[in-house]
């Protein structure tokens, strides 16, 4: 807070803006991305909310735009110059995602993204259609032996899943965490088993270590 009022008081005494400005400002952008929060009854309905954030968010950015590209205008000698100088292109729905993010976290939420401008299945079975034909697709790749190829496929693959776990609100980060626990932990009992008697994970055979890892799931690791 020290940090923030020290700011605006500077600000102040150069006439950009004051403390007040910055507290109205974010008052107002509260009040307009949580229409669910501060609307009225239709505003608030659970239906009503889905998707409203990044839409609002979107708006918020186009105006901005609008303001930057006026006031650039503005500062233009006259029309003529301002005829000369190229409109700059806005960033694209899509950009303010980070590149960066975990690649199940980054599909999601470029698909979230796109939903929220009504880029979306509204039922599960053309997800499902599409998880199919992406394995058909990927099982094309594998047998053409096409590295390149098996990557991509695997990619569109990887992607419909996630978006099959996005519209049963499965984050599938957390969702693929969760298996990798649970074969960690089968994995484990299976080394455990094969030292009680004294033998070596590349001592068993497959056989052996099938039948320990149905002996995981039996004693109640969760799922299959």
């Amino acid at each position: 807070m020290l940090q923030v009022v020290y700011h605006a008081r500077l600000a102040e005494e150069r006439q950009l803006f004051s403390f007040e400005d910055v507290v109205e400002a974010i008052t107002r952008k509260m009040i307009r991305r949580h229409p669910h929060v501060f609307g009225d009854a239709e505003a608030r309905s659970a239906r009503s909310a889905k998707g409203q954030w990044e839409r609002i968010k979107t708006e918020e950015k186009a105006e901005r735009r609008q303001l930057r590209a006026t006031a650039a205008t503005t500062r233009l000698s006259g029309d003529a110059v301002a005829a000369e100088k190229p409109a700059e292109a806005g960033p694209r729905h899509l950009d303010g995602v980070p590149g960066a993010l975990p690649a199940l976290t980054l599909s999601l939420k470029i698909q979230i993204k796109a939903a929220a401008v009504g880029f979306d299945w509204d039922r599960p079975e053309p997800i499902l259609a599409k998880i199919e034909e992406e394995i058909g697709e990927l099982a094309e790749a594998v047998g053409a032996r096409d590295g390149d190829a098996t990557e991509a496929e695997m990619g569109d693959l990887l992607f419909s899943v996630v978006n099959l776990a996005r519209y049963h609100q499965v984050d599938p980060e957390k969702a693929l965490r969760r298996c990798v626990r649970k074969f960690r932990d089968r994995f484990g009992f299976i080394e455990d088993g094969l030292a009680a008697s004294g033998r070596a994970l590349q001592d068993a055979s497959l056989d052996e270590m099938e039948a320990l890892w149905a002996a995981a799931k039996f004693r109640g690791a969760e799922g299959d």
